[in-house]
């Protein structure tokens, strides 16, 4: 009960706090291109501003501590441009973990740790457990969610979600296991010992 309070407390100090200066700059200039936070949501400025100390975020191997991923979307009514945005902000995030685990790949290959044909392989099912990946990304944090009404009544979506790294590479990790499982190669416990995971 005592850390709720203190809980409480914190984030009644934190709504209290002036956004910094970048993120009201932003937040001036969306407003006056039509874009508006959900009622009940944070103002523009205070999504930003989170948005901002996320991305400034780093963990003790100075990777970024969330990857991020943005998408906008357009439909006849905010829930269903809503639950668009938030899918392709997902693949957004999934093609990012499929990047980093490829690079990670092409890494062993430069240093000699993995055959070419193994690489190869690999690669291939880099590629194809995007995905899987795609599925296997769990709570994924909405860090800004605003809209606008087009002129046609349309309501378009822009939506910036987060997830952490660490659970990044477990997805990753989970989803490259199962593509190599059923190909029935053994490259899966190689790959974990390459990639340190």
């Amino acid at each position: 009960m005592k850390e709720r309070k203190e809980l409480r407390k914190m984030s009644k100090g934190e709504l209290n706090e002036k956004a910094t200066k970048a993120a009201r700059k932003e937040a001036k200039k969306l407003a006056k291109e039509g874009w508006a936070s959900a009622p009940g949501a944070l103002p523009i400025e205070k999504q930003l501003d989170k948005s901002y100390l996320m991305q400034m975020e780093y963990d003790d191997n100075m990777y970024p501590k969330y990857l991020m991923g943005e998408a906008m979307s357009v439909g006849e009514n905010y829930d269903g441009a809503k639950m668009q945005a938030l899918e392709l902000a997902k693949q957004n995030l999934a093609g990012q973990i499929q990047t980093e685990v490829t690079a990670l790949i092409e890494n062993s290959v430069a240093n000699n740790q993995l055959g070419a044909e193994e690489a190869a392989t690999v690669t291939k099912s880099v590629m194809a457990a995007k995905n899987l990946i795609s599925q296997s990304i769990g709570r994924t944090i909405t860090v800004v969610e605003l809209y606008r009404t087009l002129n046609n009544k349309n309501k378009e979506v822009l939506v910036r979600i987060a997830y952490n790294g660490e659970m990044a590479k477990a997805a990753a990790k989970k989803a490259m296991r199962e593509e190599l499982e059923q190909k029935g190669n053994d490259l899966h416990e190689k790959l974990d010992s390459l990639l340190g995971w």
